[in-house]
């Protein structure tokens, strides 16, 4: 089976979730190594470099804990250097396991290899050899437009969407904005809303 070629170097949080990645795709994998990398200041400064030369495609579980990593190397990285993949949410555990992570969703290696190719490929990486496709991403703006920032009801209104997409319903309004632009083009998303 073809891997794909990637011009950023994807992160992820663990080995497992590199051993899985190493299977889809050929370009580099880099481990976090969970939480330590808060404290790995040859990690962070690593990842910087890479972020500089080539970009980064970060690629976390969708708990918790995946968040709070990812928000921490939006935080270390410029914003023109990160992309953001967002698997998405099943409930379940991975085959090594005997029990199911604390808040029962799979993470990056319990993920169908198709969908992690669809994560990658609506996460904005530059695939090589394909050609990226340009649409209009959803804005801050667009967001206010729909309802769902700026007035009382925006954030029911948020995370009634979020779950009926499957997604994390604790994103906040621009990390939801990031997400639904790896899921959706404006058009997809607005015909989505006017569906709803």
């Amino acid at each position: 089976m073809n891997k794909l070629e990637l011009k950023e170097a994807v992160i992820v949080e663990g080995r497992y979730d590199k051993i899985k990645l190493s299977e889809i795709i050929s370009s580099p994998v880099i481990e976090t190594g969970g939480f330590r990398v808060f404290k790995d200041k040859e990690k962070q400064t690593l990842i910087r470099q890479i972020a500089e030369k080539r970009g980064i495609l970060v690629m976390t579980d969708v708990d918790s804990a995946g968040f709070v990593i990812r928000n921490f190397l939006r935080g270390i990285v410029p914003e023109d250097q990160i992309k953001h993949a967002y698997i998405p949410t099943v409930e379940g555990k991975e085959s090594r396991k005997a029990e199911p992570s604390k808040e029962g969703k799979l993470g990056v290696e319990g993920i169908d290899r198709e969908k992690l190719i669809e994560s990658i490929r609506k996460s904005g990486a530059q695939i090589v050899g394909e050609e990226a496709s340009i649409s209009a991403e959803i804005t801050k703006a667009d967001f206010y437009n729909y309802g769902l920032s700026g007035s009382e009801d925006s954030a029911r209104l948020r995370k009634a969407i979020l779950k009926a997409l499957g997604l994390p319903e604790y994103l906040t309004a621009n990390a939801m904005i990031a997400a639904l632009n790896c899921l959706f083009t404006k058009e997809e998303f607005e015909d989505y809303l006017q569906k709803e």
